[in-house]
């Protein structure tokens, strides 16, 4: 089983947890709930016809948790890569390791900085079509990849295809997550 932190608790964070809890691995979301979507009002999100930012995420994080996402509110100070993964130091002065990071810091990406990933000519956080960053296992979703161009069906796509690439990675082959309606008897 792998163990993914996801940093940021917005839609393209709570999206990349969903993959990831939903197929069975341990997925950590550190964010204090106070994202940028408390203070939208969603009509452009496919399939949804409106719905309040607030009312939204509590239903992506109560679908979150359900799956058995950890949602832990506190905040991440600093990350060291190393050969066995990544050491993720919290504000309380414990630290957490694990196999992947998805940094979704928004339009300031300290942490990002702080490890040195290469960046764009336009400052931001340069990743592949995968959000891949330049560290191996560490991805980068949302406005600090696309800080002028970023919403919130764009970083919940995001975070779906980092989880994606991440669970391909752990299983040793490309992976689909596809749900079939049950059945009928």
């Amino acid at each position: 089983m792998g163990s993914v932190a996801i940093v940021g608790d917005g839609p393209g964070g709570l999206s990349a947890a969903l993959f990831i809890a939903k197929n069975g691995h341990r997925a950590v979301v550190y964010g204090d709930d106070k994202t940028a979507i408390h203070f939208a009002l969603l009509s452009n999100y496919l399939g949804i016809t409106e719905v309040p930012g607030p009312e939204f995420q509590a239903d992506a994080r109560a679908q979150v948790k359900a799956l058995g996402a950890e949602l832990i509110a506190t905040r991440v100070t600093s990350i060291a890569a190393g050969d066995e993964g990544f050491a993720l130091e919290l504000e309380d002065g414990s630290s957490e390791r694990f196999d992947y990071v998805i940094l979704s810091e928004g339009r300031s990406p300290v942490l990002a900085r702080a490890l040195g990933l290469a960046e764009a000519p336009d400052g931001s956080i340069a990743v592949d079509a995968d959000f891949r960053s330049s560290l191996r296992g560490m991805y980068v979703i949302g406005r600090s990849v696309r800080p002028k161009r970023s919403q919130a069906i764009i970083s919940a796509g995001a975070g779906a295809t980092a989880a994606i690439d991440i669970l391909s990675e752990l299983a040793g082959e490309d992976v689909q997550d596809w749900d079939s309606p049950p059945k009928e008897g």
